[in-house]
């Protein structure tokens, strides 16, 4: 009936449980027993960080249930971290697996919480000017969830010279490419991505991945060996693995080694949208590839534009609509639209890069890449212009990113959510609250079949 009756038999079983527990009642009964662990803490044979409160009475667990990620009757009482003080060696930075640059402190040796901190993370340019840290200065010192060092505010100032400021730098410090920051986001990103050693794992990875240039079976273990033993250094590397040097890796037969082979293969025809969207450019998700792959005819267009010229472009289309608007005239088609200067700016230097640009080169030329460019628009291509389609439960005949694509490609936008504003919303089996949600409001529910249908009319 009780919890801590559970937790007694679970011990005279022989199984190990805590004997640092206790049943006590009400909220003093609760902070003394926070207080009494506190002062064992560093006796204890093991680390703590902090104490766990739960309802006894089972019955009440019950009842209570709990929220998505945890449970209702119980609750953590989290001790204050440790903290320190030590000095500022130096102020470096960090390229992480994705890009982002980090400013690190490198510290005098101190102690915290029993372990001997030398690094702290700084975590961004806009924290380090917040909490005004230079080199030289002396500063606190504590572990974030008694885990991670990070430094939480400056104690006594140093000499600060004009050199001992930091300055996040322009250019990545692991491969030399040009570093942006988008509008938006604490983090600044090297955009050598194809060719950065930092990045190299995560950048295969997202290559590789479904919505990119979907190679089934080049997965995490796979890209971590490739990676370690040097076999594959860039994306274009990937293209000329063989079975025979798959084959001899760990955890890879023949079979599983020409399996490999052959969705390499599979992937040598990609659209224009997915193949950028496989560059891992900084700031270019799904969406904004597609915008890019509807601008420009193809990949050498893209290699070759000019961002200055479309950015003007882009103002003066903008100022002639909003003219337009006051007049109550028809509005221009928008250039690139949802893509702002910074974004442009990211792209800009990426395809400006001269070993993006190889890797590039080698992957189209020398690997067999054929991008697909787009169609020269028509009929059947405009036939669901305008027209916003939402995709719910299992299709059959189709993946829902297969059918995402034949919607998008007839002209025709695919959300996440229903609204007011949807025409359509495609229901496969097992299609949940978004099917009722549709039923409510009125909108059109279509099931595969009436989807085929309406992709067959376009065609005649």
């Amino acid at each position: 009936q009780r919890h801590s009756e559970v937790l007694d038999w679970i011990a005279d079983q022989g199984l190990p449980v805590s004997a640092e527990r206790a049943t006590v009642r009400g909220l003093p009964g609760l902070l003394g027993f926070h207080r009494s662990m506190g002062e064992k803490r560093d006796k204890l044979r093991y680390a703590i960080d902090g104490v766990v409160y739960k309802v006894n009475r089972l019955d009440y667990q019950q009842l209570l249930g709990f929220v998505a990620r945890a449970p209702r009757f119980a609750v953590a009482h989290k001790y204050a971290p440790e903290e320190a003080l030590t000095e500022v060696i130096d102020i470096e930075v960090q390229v992480g697996r994705t890009g982002a640059l980090t400013p690190v402190a490198r510290l005098k040796p101190v102690s915290v919480g029993g372990v001997t901190v030398t690094n702290a993370t700084l975590h961004n340019e806009d924290e380090v000017r917040r909490k005004d840290v230079w080199r030289g200065d002396t500063v606190i010192v504590r572990r974030a969830g008694d885990v991670i060092p990070e430094v939480v505010s400056v104690s006594k100032a140093g000499p600060r010279a004009p050199s001992d400021r930091f300055e996040m730098p322009t250019r990545c410090p692991v491969c030399g490419s040009e570093v942006v920051r988008l509008e938006g986001e604490a983090a600044a990103r090297c955009t050598g991505g194809l060719f950065c050693r930092a990045q190299r794992k995560q950048a295969l990875l997202h290559f590789a991945s479904r919505r990119a240039m979907d190679i089934e079976g080049l997965g995490e273990k796979l890209v971590d060996q490739l990676v370690d033993l040097e076999i594959v250094r860039t994306p274009a590397d990937i293209y000329r693995l063989d079975p025979g040097t798959l084959a001899g890796l760990e955890r890879m037969g023949e079979k599983s080694a020409q399996n490999v082979v052959a969705a390499i293969e599979k992937s040598k025809t990609p659209t224009l949208a997915r193949f950028v969207y496989a560059l891992g450019i900084p700031g270019v998700g799904e969406e904004v590839a597609r915008i890019l792959a509807k601008h420009f005819v193809g990949l050498e267009a893209l290699l070759h534009a000019d961002w200055a010229d479309i950015a003007e472009r882009k103002k003066g289309v903008q100022k002639e609509n909003a003219a337009r608007k006051r007049r109550g005239e028809v509005a221009l088609p928008s250039v690139l639209e949802g893509i702002g200067p910074a974004l442009m700016e990211s792209l800009e230097k990426f395809f400006s890069q001269e070993h993006n640009r190889e890797v590039i080169a080698q992957l189209t030329a020398g690997q067999g890449i054929r991008v697909q460019a787009r169609r020269s628009p028509s009929a059947a291509a405009d036939q669901f212009g305008g027209k916003i389609f939402v995709l719910t439960g299992t299709l059959l005949g189709m993946t829902r990113d297969e059918a995402a694509e034949l919607i998008r490609s007839r002209g025709g936008k695919v959300v996440g959510s229903v609204s007011k504003q949807t025409d359509y919303v495609v229901a496969g089996d097992d299609a949940g609250s978004k099917l009722e949600k549709a039923r409510k409001l009125g909108v059109a529910v279509l099931d595969e079949a009436g989807l085929r249908r309406m992709f067959e009319e376009s065609k005649s």
